[in-house]
């Protein structure tokens, strides 16, 4: 991942200065496909998970357990 002042380095590359996409992975030594996501978020958006975790163990008692913690509220 790369770190925030990087991705402000890029963005004002390529968005004030007017330089394209291509000029500037150039410049930085980074990938295309980097620069268009930098430009697409203004700061680093995270790991995000592409698919849910399965809990295969607890799963059958979710409910159960939402119930409890429900009911204690109401406590």
């Amino acid at each position: 991942m790369y770190p925030v002042e990087l991705y402000l380095k890029v963005r004002q590359h390529c968005l004030t200065d007017g330089n394209s996409e291509r000029q500037t992975a150039k410049d930085f030594g980074i990938s295309r496909n980097s620069v268009r996501k930098m430009l697409m978020y203004s700061k680093p958006p995270g790991y995000r998970r592409k698919v849910t975790i399965s809990q295969p163990v607890l799963d059958p008692y979710k409910g159960f357990i939402e119930e409890i913690l429900e009911s204690d509220k109401e406590v």
